[in-house]
């Protein structure tokens, strides 16, 4: 019995490892296509700066391109893990609401983030195998800001506030203090 409690203690430790490094790459190449972007966008629109140079432009979508695989490596990271770390721990959600939470406002994006992947990854595939067309890339970009009717920013805050939840943990139940 203390083999399997320590193999179950281990894989936890691995899937929280996973889940923290995924978590890092993940959010932080979000954060880089993000201001990527608006360096190719007029602030507050969907519309391209009109004096953008052609090959300024070429090389913010490559470089949006490397860091958008990054970002689905590390949200494949942090699914997996997440679900690893989810079914191996000792702790019960019943008892920490902060983890319940966590795991159901990061799952409940889930179609959200498989969407906006799909045209990520139709931007990356362009790049990479097949013609860089400034015209395809400008089209996917606009789709993918705009999908979903800003679900992904939605999104996005969740996943902030998850950071807020894991640090403080609120929702966590107590142990009442033994009488002696």
């Amino acid at each position: 019995m203390a083999h399997s409690q320590t193999s179950a203690s281990n894989a936890e430790r691995v899937a929280l490892l996973f889940l923290a490094l995924g978590s890092i790459a993940w959010l932080g190449s979000i954060t880089m296509r993000w201001i990527l972007s608006s360096r190719l966008l007029i602030g507050g629109t969907l519309e391209f700066q009109p004096d953008l140079n052609p090959i300024v432009e070429r090389e913010v979508f490559r470089l949006m391109n490397y860091s958008s695989i990054i970002t689905l490596i590390g949200y494949f990271a942090v699914f997996l893990s997440g679900i690893v770390f989810l079914s191996t721990t000792d702790l019960r959600m019943k008892e920490n609401g902060w983890l319940m939470m966590s795991a159901l406002l990061f799952y409940m994006f889930t179609p959200v983030e498989v969407y906006t992947s799909y045209l990520d990854g139709r931007m990356i595939t362009a790049e990479l195998w097949g013609t860089p067309e400034p015209s395809l890339f400008r089209e996917l970009l606009i789709k993918r800001l705009g999908a979903l009717k800003g679900l992904p920013f939605i999104a996005l805050l969740c996943y902030c506030t998850i950071i807020a939840l894991v640090i403080w943990q609120p929702m966590k139940k107590r142990l009442a203090p033994q009488s002696s």
